[in-house]
């Protein structure tokens, strides 16, 4: 694994339907972008030194804001079909 700082670590959830962690690298402590990476986790607001798993990778700020464009227009995307049955007319 290579990193740099202001890279994100994701970490993949272990179980299905899970949310994926996401950090901010900091600091990279190894040679050549290897961990331990110092990350400043966003959904705890925590950091911690970590030698990421094999459920973990990298990806560079502007990866990481072309995966969230694309998911926000998928989602956008979507037509909601409200229930006729739970809102009748």
């Amino acid at each position: 694994m290579f990193a740099t700082q202001g890279d994100w670590l994701i970490a993949e959830h272990r179980t299905t339907g899970g949310t994926p962690r996401r950090g901010l690298i900091e600091e990279v402590h190894g040679k050549d972008g290897e961990p331990p990476y110092l990350v400043h986790w966003t959904d705890t607001g925590h950091r911690s030194l970590i030698f990421p798993g094999p459920d973990a990778y990298v990806l560079s700020a502007e990866d990481l804001r072309s995966r969230e464009d694309l998911e926000s227009a998928r989602l956008s995307s979507m037509q909601h079909r409200p229930n006729p049955h739970l809102h009748p007319a």
